[in-house]
């Protein structure tokens, strides 16, 4: 790894282990296990006390390729792998917990996110208080003597608000608790969590990492001294271990990551401008914006906007799938990050299962959609959306 060397560069080259062929693409190493030289070398990998690969589960050389290329880019000691960007999450929040600690985490989660820390980590004891995570004074509150881990998306899923991480990371140092930060709508080439102060960051490489709607896998990193006293052990025994070939996709697509990003960047940025002045859209909610309700912090803590458009209808419900049903180009799936450009209802989607009260609390109504930006011509997006506007009766 070269110091010196830049994102665009460290996405291409950073991490890679060539075999004795000399291949110029990573090796994908599927194997399940290693072979050993000797029974004594064994019990000595075993020991700790030589290096090498010991179990697919616990790690192989393409899944170490992938850490190292995204330790490199998010500026972390360590990184682990996962199956999925849920498994990251989970993994990260309850390996450093026990029973009778508490989490307090921003009520703006993704749905499963929020499932997590509100449902599934009460049944292990684990108490969880949600707050609006736009003021730092509501953090503050919420602390308890048991309050061990803060967790939060920045920007949020799906109407994009703000949170100042390093605000929360220094009330969570005070404590001596950690801050998780979920950074995926940021994406590591525009937010770097952990030089704000974040203390573990986790993507789910499903989205922008993968980029080309292929893969599931999520990414966990930190300093070595967190990995090692509380993700190790639980990764290892609890199995949420990528494969190898996952890997091997998502160290494809992270080559190609900063320029799919510009261009998604570029995109939403103009697609939220034109939106912006349609009479038929209530709210276009964009972190590039100067009229985005935390651009101050945006400013501050990120170095572009956001693939992801928030919009609001004037319609409801019924606007909003009129919308989706008249576009085109525009394709209606509930990821994001894709090459393609695709929109979803988080309503009755993503963000189904919340009640009627907690989605109004984060402002998504029936006629709230999200659009997650791709790749292609930037006017033939605009003008699918000023065709799709058109039919839609507001």
């Amino acid at each position: 790894m070269s110091k010196t060397w830049r994102p665009a560069t460290q996405l291409v080259h950073d991490g890679s282990l060539r075999s004795q062929y000399g291949e110029t693409s990573e090796a994908i190493y599927l194997t399940q296990g290693f072979v050993y030289d000797s029974a004594e070398a064994a019990e000595a990998r075993f020991k700790g006390e030589t290096e090498g690969y010991i179990y697919a589960r616990y790690g192989s050389p393409t899944n170490d390729m992938f850490e190292k290329r995204m330790c490199a880019l998010e500026g972390a000691e360590e990184a682990r792998a996962t199956a999925s960007g849920m498994a990251a999450v989970t993994a990260a929040i309850l390996c450093q917990l026990k029973a009778g600690d508490h989490i307090v985490a921003a009520r703006a989660l993704f749905g499963s996110c929020r499932w997590v820390v509100e449902t599934l980590a009460p049944k292990y004891g684990i108490e969880c208080t949600l707050v609006d995570g736009r003021y730092i004074e509501n953090w503050e509150k919420a602390i308890r003597p048991t309050t061990k881990v803060f967790f939060l998306e920045s920007p949020t899923n799906p109407t994009l608000e703000v949170i100042d991480i390093a605000g929360v990371a220094k009330l969570a140092n005070q404590i001596g608790a950690k801050v998780v930060v979920d950074n995926v709508f940021a994406t590591p080439i525009f937010q770097k969590p952990l030089e704000l102060g974040a203390h573990i960051v986790v993507y789910s490489a499903t989205k922008h990492i993968d980029g080309q709607g292929r893969s599931l896998g999520g990414v966990i990193l930190s300093d070595k001294e967190w990995v090692s006293e509380h993700l190790q052990d639980y990764y290892r025994h609890t199995g949420p271990a990528m494969s190898p070939f996952t890997a091997w996709t998502l160290l494809k697509g992270l080559e190609t990551l900063p320029l799919r990003v510009k261009q998604q960047t570029e995109n939403a940025a103009k697609i939220a401008d034109f939106l912006a002045e349609q009479p038929k859209v209530a709210k276009v909610i964009y972190p590039g914006r100067k009229d985005h309700p935390q651009a101050d912090i945006v400013a501050k803590q990120m170095k572009g906007g956001s693939t992801l458009v928030a919009i609001e209808l004037k319609g409801g419900k019924e606007a909003a799938f009129a919308l989706q049903n008249a576009l085109d180009v525009v394709k209606i799936s509930n990821n994001l990050g894709d090459a393609k450009s695709l929109i979803t209802h988080p309503a009755t989607t993503t963000h189904k299962n919340l009640t009627d009260e907690a989605r109004a609390e984060l402002g998504i109504s029936g006629g709230t959609v999200r659009l997650s930006a791709g790749i292609e011509d930037t006017d033939d997006l605009i003008e699918d959306f000023a065709q799709a506007l058109a039919k839609v009766n507001a």
